[in-house]
């Protein structure tokens, strides 16, 4: 396993991070899976065996199903990994519960460490950006937090730029601790990543913690030309996170045509293909990949331990290629002043 840095920080952190959504299967979470705490202790004891340390959740997931039964599967063992859990979503009908205010922070934290059977969460999320908090309160209770020692790391998700940007300069001015992750959907279907967060994430050196990296497995290598959508996806169930757009068909299967030349190329899988890509771009810390049962989870771990090559990498680019949103297709004809933009 091959280990990385979390962003400007000391802590190391696995290139690969098992994600726990598919834990608990209730309320509302049923299409994602259903493991139960025997079955994620056979899963976190193949991903430790793999070195895989770091493990990703959040309080939303199954309304805290998700964290309690990750915190029961690793108990006896809490000290060998890392966890990442988040908050700011709606935890039940409470006109204070959501957001990222100081009152619902620390709640949630002291939920969240509840039901994790812990005292400390390794990485704290906040879930989106709350536009109705002041980012000065969202921060300070954050750097509380860390300060009591309840919280090691703080980091953002599905954050904009400017949010990320002020929340920095916010944490900067006061002294306070800094956002150091961001968590982001990425993927060879949808960079859009890259046109901004990206070369945030190499200015200010925030990691990036990759969320569907096979988007929502239509880069896993059932998803073909003239075929039929697989009756066993979340696309199929309805539970996509990730939208679909009509019009990008040709280009999926574009980007699917070149996967599959790649993996008869490297004896490896599509999805491992996919997975690899973005284990080499810039800013990349950690992918988290989920599993609905141990072969999937095997089959994904896989995706180290070897590397594309550059005329691969570069195949895949071109493949993948969109047209990007202004101002970035402007700023792209400019390279020489925006050498950011260009990897």
């Amino acid at each position: 396993m091959e280990y990385r840095n979390l962003g400007n920080s000391g802590l190391k952190v696995s290139a690969l991070c098992f994600g726990t959504a598919t834990f608990g299967g209730t309320n509302g979470f049923e299409g994602w899976g259903s493991t139960q705490v025997k079955e994620a202790n056979g899963l976190i004891n193949l991903c430790l065996d793999a070195g895989v340390n770091l493990f990703d959740t959040a309080d939303i997931y199954s309304q805290g199903d998700s964290e309690l039964v990750l915190g029961k599967a690793v108990e006896g063992i809490r000290n060998q990994l890392l966890i990442s859990t988040k908050a700011t979503f709606p935890m039940g009908k409470d006109v204070n519960g959501y957001g990222s205010s100081r009152y619902h922070l620390i709640e949630a934290c002291e939920a969240s460490l509840k039901r994790l059977n812990t005292d400390h969460i390794d990485i704290y999320h906040m879930h989106g950006f709350d536009g109705n908090t002041p980012v000065e309160e969202t921060l300070r209770a954050l750097d509380d937090l860390v300060t009591s020692g309840k919280v090691r790391y703080i980091a953002c998700s599905n954050f904009s730029g400017w949010h990320l940007m002020k929340s920095l300069s916010v944490s900067e001015r006061y002294g306070w601790s800094k956002y150091v992750a961001h968590q982001v959907y990425y993927s060879l279907l949808n960079r859009d990543y890259e046109w901004e967060l990206m070369p945030l994430g190499i200015d200010q050196h925030i990691g990036a913690l990759v969320w569907s990296p096979l988007a929502s497995g239509r880069l896993s290598g059932k998803f073909r030309r003239n075929t039929p959508i697989p009756k066993d996806s979340r696309i199929a169930a309805g539970t996509s996170t990730v939208p679909a757009v009509a019009a990008e068909e040709e280009r999926l299967y574009r980007i699917v045509d070149e996967l599959e030349i790649i993996a008869g190329e490297t004896g490896k899988s599509v999805a491992q293909v996919a997975l690899n890509w973005l284990l080499q771009r810039p800013t990349i810390t950690s992918i988290i990949v989920g599993a609905r049962n141990e072969e999937q989870l095997k089959q994904n771990l896989q995706a180290v331990g070897w590397n594309l090559t550059q005329d691969q990498v570069k195949r895949l680019d071109d493949a993948s290629v969109s047209v990007k949103a202004y101002p970035y297709w402007h700023q792209d004809e400019r390279p020489e002043l925006n050498s950011q933009l260009h990897f």
